[in-house]
């Protein structure tokens, strides 16, 4: 298993969307897991100017993701999958950490 962040090239084409869509060209696609959800934890994505001093940093189909170290350990190995899908469309996350998830996939329990 790789301990990096991926996404998929469709996730990546939606994120480039929306960062220009949203004119923060040049800004990283932070990562990380709060508290709360029906299973646990919450999955959240933000774009960020700038990386913290212990933030793992990586880069998959040309978007550079950050992550905190805190949740990095929540989120080693995971890809970051999009649908276009009328009903089921949106981020889908394929964490390999995730003993149990919710059924909207927003959510999860290690």
């Amino acid at each position: 298993m790789m301990d990096g962040i991926t996404l998929s090239s469709s996730a990546a084409d939606k994120v480039k969307s929306s960062l220009k869509i949203e004119k923060k060209e040049g800004y990283y696609l932070r990562m990380s897991i709060e508290g709360g959800g029906c299973s646990g934890m919450n999955y959240k994505m933000t774009f960020d100017k700038e990386e913290k001093e212990f933030d793992k940093i990586f880069e998959s189909e040309g978007i550079k993701i950050i992550c905190d170290l805190q949740s990095w350990m929540y989120l080693k190995g995971t890809n970051v999958g999009y649908s276009d899908d009328m009903l089921n469309g949106g981020f889908k996350i394929n964490n390999p950490n995730a003993e149990r998830t919710c059924g909207c996939g927003t959510s999860f329990s290690v």
